[in-house]
């Protein structure tokens, strides 16, 4: 695996961006969720991550020799934590895309000319 860089983190912020400007632009709902369903997965989108990464962050600010050991240090890993912890909660969010997915097939299979209907 190559070495991460600041450079190889702000290419997935602005593959992020990019997504983001497609979606402005009103693609197929289908397709937009299939765009965005890896991103909300439940168990390695970017909720979990970015929780993931927020709480690894504080673990590596403590644990580093060289960190100061102040209050202030001391109650920034805390809202790190507390923030980890925030971001991680949005997992339900892959929920939401399960039912916009049901709800957009039963809506197409109930329009007259779907393919079924006879």
């Amino acid at each position: 695996m190559p070495a991460l860089t600041p450079d190889t983190i702000r290419a997935a912020t602005d593959t992020l961006c990019r997504l983001t400007e497609y979606l402005r632009e009103n693609p197929d709902p289908k397709e937009a969720l299939a765009l965005v369903e890896p991103l909300l997965d439940e168990y390695t989108g970017l909720p979990i991550q970015l929780g993931d990464t927020l709480r690894a962050l504080a673990r590596a600010v403590q644990s580093h020799p060289n960190t100061p050991r102040s209050e202030k240090i001391s109650d920034l890993v805390t809202e790190l934590r507390a923030a980890a912890w925030v971001q991680t909660d949005q997992y339900i969010l892959h929920y939401v895309l399960d039912e916009l997915r049901k709800e957009i097939g039963s809506a197409a299979a109930s329009e007259p000319g779907c393919g079924r209907c006879r």
